[in-house]
Order: C-alpha cells, then structure tokens, then sequence
C-alpha cells in the first residue's frame, strides 16, 4: 500500500524529489561549470534600461541560475539613456573576454534606423549567444472608450480622430502603433512620452485613446478593469489573455510585432566563450522553473543557436526599418 500523503514516508519521499528537481541547476552544474576554465570570476549583464522595467525582469529572471550554471555570479548592471544606445554602446566596446554581456531588445534592430549615426552597428558589433523569449503586444483603449473591437477603432481612426502614446518616438509601441495604422489604413496623432507610465496614467484617465504595450506593463491594469484589451499580436492567443483574439482572428494579420530579449556579448569573443555561454543559456532556458517564470510575464521562451539569432537580428532590422521610414519616424 502507498504511504499516505502526510505520512513520514511521503513527505521524504517529496522532499527527495524536490532536491532531485532543484539539482537541474544545482549540483550537477558545479562539475560542468569546472569542465573549462571561463568563466574564473563574476560576469557583468549590461541592462539598457532601468531597474523595474521588463528588459530589467528578464535579466534577473535570467541572471540567478545562469550565474549558478556558470559558477560564478552574474551581475545585473543597469545602464539606461539613449533609448537603450549607452548600455548596448558600453558592451560593444567591452572587452571581448565573456565577462560584460548585454541583455538586448528591439531597440537593437530598431535603432538601426532611427538614428542617423550610432556609435556601434548591431550586425558587427556583437557576436550573438542566443534569443531568450518574446512576447505580444496588446491593443488596449480605456475601459470607458466606446470601442470594443479592433474594427470599432480602425473605423474612428479613418475619420481621423484618434491619438495614442508611448514611451517616447520610437519605442516598442510606438512602432507596434504606427504598423497597426499602416495596415489599418488609417491615421493617429502620436504623443511621445517620457517613459511608459505617465503615458498609462493618461491612457487610463481616457485622454489617450488607445496604447500598444507588452503583457508585463498591461497586464495588472486590464485585471484591475482600468483597461480593456482588443487584441494581441502573435500567430495564437496569449496565453495570460485566453480570450483577447489576435490581430489575425481581428483582420489585420500583418500587424506582426512583438517584444523580444536575447544575449550578446562584444564582437571578438573567443569562439569557445560564445558556445559556453549558449550551453549554460540553453540549459537554463530549458528549466521548467524559469520558462514558469517567464511564462508569467507573459513571455514565450525561444531559444536560439547563435547565427539563428544573428538571422533573426537582421530580418528586425530590415522589416522595422521599412515602417520607420514609411513612417517619417526619428528618434528625435
């Protein structure tokens, strides 16, 4: 006969189970992590943006286990401005070793395009280890708007009467926004904002009609009813917003956008660092405690290979570049 679940046995039977599970990352990790000689101290994990945001949660996600994988710890480093250039700009001229990574998003690719000069280029200035995960972008209006449906909006926004913000010319969203207008066919007034959330502030007060943003930001405000959900991007349904039908299932399946992490280290890192930092990457994106972890920020885990990664950049920096210069878009 099985031991009941409150016996002695059982409970030592699960708590046998639980150190198995943690020993994924644990143990076992300690003699991979001798296998080579990198890393022999900390590593430094460059992220371009505040401590807070979603780009900062990833990181941290990200940071602990890999660090335990690794041996040695890995350090959140925060380095904001520029929309995201002075971070990526301190990696690219890091010395090319595998102790100062980046954490990177769209900005990346995007940046690429919106300014004029940069003082690195992502297609040569990084050698890229491996994408972590994306997530969707949410249509969301007030809850007081009379829009219900994406088709409500597009309809208003041909009479030429919408507005919209984001966290400043060029970010995630306004992008994501002005995609949605060019396959709308309609036209919006784009208000930039200093950061995501006094543009939420507005947005919730219904001075905004309507805003694009990833799940980590929304999320809380459309569970809390200040927000109203019309869609999500992606080929399927969010999994935190089951019934949110996506840009596709609204008839507009080329509004195709999303948020997305992936790591880098500065061009000229030894190919061998490179494979051991993918590796280590690979193994604690396969955790099911981390993808959990990410899956409640909304996030879908996609690791990558290295020159999938790099394929990937390239195609973001071709197809964002399109829409920013339909669109007259600067990051002025």
């Amino acid at each position: 006969m099985s031991p009941s679940p409150s016996s002695p046995d059982a409970r030592r039977r699960s708590l046998l189970l639980a150190g198995a599970a943690l020993g994924t990352l644990g143990a076992a990790p300690a003699a991979w992590a001798q296998a080579g000689a990198y890393p022999t101290r900390p590593i430094r994990l460059v992220v371009p943006f505040a401590a807070g945001g979603a780009v900062d949660t990833v990181a941290r996600v990200l940071g602990e286990p890999l660090g335990r994988l690794l041996g040695q710890p890995v350090i959140v480093d925060n380095k904001p401005g520029a929309n995201a250039n002075i971070g990526a700009d301190a990696v690219a001229k890091a010395e090319p070793d595998g102790y100062t990574l980046l954490l990177g998003a769209n900005g990346l690719a995007t940046n690429m395009s919106l300014y004029a000069k940069l003082p690195f280029d992502t297609r040569s200035s990084f050698a890229p280890i491996s994408k972590v995960g994306e997530a969707p972008v949410v249509l969301v209006v007030p809850t007081a708007s009379p829009f219900k449906t994406v088709k409500d909006l597009v309809a208003e926004g041909k009479a030429g009467k919408l507005n919209y913000g984001s966290a400043g010319n060029g970010s995630s969203g306004h992008l994501a926004s002005a995609l949605l207008a060019s396959e709308g066919r309609f036209s919006a007034t784009h208000v930039a904002y200093k950061g995501g959330s006094p543009a939420l502030v507005d947005l919730i007060g219904s001075r905004l009609d309507f805003m694009m943003l990833n799940p980590l930001e929304v999320l809380p405000h459309i569970q809390s009813g200040k927000l109203r959900a019309l869609a999500v991007t992606g080929k399927q349904r969010a999994a935190l917003l089951p019934d949110v039908p996506t840009m596709a299932e609204a008839g507009l399946p080329g509004v195709d956008a999303s948020v997305w992490w992936g790591l880098l280290a500065p061009a000229r890192t030894p190919a061998d660092v490179v494979a051991r930092l993918h590796d280590a990457t690979a193994r604690v994106l396969g955790d099911e405690s981390v993808r959990q972890r990410l899956r409640d920020l909304g996030a879908i885990v996609t690791p990558s290979t290295p020159e999938q990664f790099r394929t990937f950049l390239a195609a973001e920096i071709d197809k964002w570049g399109k829409v920013i210069h339909a669109a007259n878009i600067t990051a002025d």
